[in-house]
């Protein structure tokens, strides 16, 4: 049903269109997913407990879908385990000029430039404080206009007004929509932050995990130092992978386009990366895999890689919500 006539209909629209209208639909009639899409699974076998949060299923929606937590409660009743809301910054940001969002429908992939648009994270938090039953993650930014030498106080910021809000946090330091952003990935400045925001942390009466997302284009060293940090700093896990500026094999005519790169481009080399991370660190923390999780086989690969929970975002506008279900699915039959 999703895909020969949902998807079919709505691929026939601008994306950034498409995604607004699916929100509407979802807030305002919401009763009808129960008539087109499947049931979502409940079994107390997909429990799990990764970093002292229990989630209720392993499959989790990735950070970028629903960036202002407008759709948290609509999103989670379609059947994921938990949802990661934002990338949220402290001042609201229009994100860069449309038009900013492709569909790569011969390579079941998108490529997006969006620029951490949001409407600030004092807006977010003021729409978590409805939240009743949601696990949430919060992932957080910085503003375009703050230069990298003071990065820390955005993350700071967002850390702060998200707090009481969300039950784990997401650095992003790894997108490649915000000018000079990945240059905080490189181990001094990264370390810094981190470990800034975990002495944070420490001061809280219950101190909360936090993440961090790293892009799927660094090297075998820069992995490594990834393994060092997040073993000096003491941060709960990692999540692999941001979207990619690679085009390697892409046959879609809109290709050239700037911007990440996701969806199936990125099954193979998400899940290389999940693999170095596990291997390398013997499994010291948790990884949340996400990139090109388009089947429930692309989902179990990650998790016999060494991810602990999975996320989906292309995968899930390509597949829709039956693939929440399929992998989960998947999972109790390999228990």
């Amino acid at each position: 049903m999703y895909k020969s006539i949902i998807r079919t209909l709505l691929f026939k629209f601008d994306p950034e269109n498409v995604h607004y209208f699916t929100f509407y639909i979802l807030k305002n009639f919401g009763f009808l997913t129960k008539l087109f899409f499947p049931k979502p699974l409940q079994d107390k076998r997909l429990e799990r407990e990764v970093f002292g949060l229990k989630f209720k299923n392993p499959v989790g929606l990735a950070a970028g879908f629903d960036k202002d937590a407008k759709m948290y409660t609509e999103l989670s009743d379609l059947g994921f385990g938990f949802v990661e809301i934002g990338t949220l910054t402290p001042k609201p940001q229009p994100g860069n000029p449309k038009k900013r969002l492709f569909r790569l429908k011969e390579d079941s992939a998108v490529i997006n430039r969006m620029g951490f648009n949001n409407e600030g994270v004092k807006a977010a938090a003021a729409r978590l404080r409805k939240n009743k039953n949601v696990l949430i993650g919060g992932n957080i930014g910085k503003n375009k206009d703050t230069p990298n030498e003071k990065a820390t106080s955005d993350y700071v910021y967002c850390f702060e007004t998200l707090y009481p809000y969300v039950d784990y946090f997401v650095v992003n330091v790894s997108s490649p929509n915000t000018p000079n952003l990945r240059a905080l990935q490189e181990k001094g400045p990264l370390t810094e932050l981190l470990a800034t925001l975990q002495h944070l942390n420490s001061k809280q009466s219950k101190p909360k995990p936090i993440l961090l997302k790293i892009a799927p284009d660094l090297s075998d060293d820069q992995l490594l130092d990834i393994i060092d940090i997040v073993h000096d700093t003491k941060i709960a896990g990692v999540i692999a992978t941001n979207t990619t500026l690679f085009r390697d094999g892409l046959i879609s005519p809109v290709k050239a386009e700037t911007g990440g790169l996701s969806g199936k481009p990125l099954t193979k080399r998400s899940t290389e990366v999940i693999r170095f991370l596990a291997e390398k660190s013997g499994k010291a923390f948790p990884i949340i895999g996400v990139g090109g999780i388009h089947s429930a086989a692309d989902a179990l690969e990650k998790l016999e890689a060494g991810a602990s929970l999975v996320q989906l975002y292309t995968g899930f506008i390509y597949e829709g919500p039956g693939l929440i279900r399929e992998i989960n699915e998947a999972v109790l039959r390999k228990n």
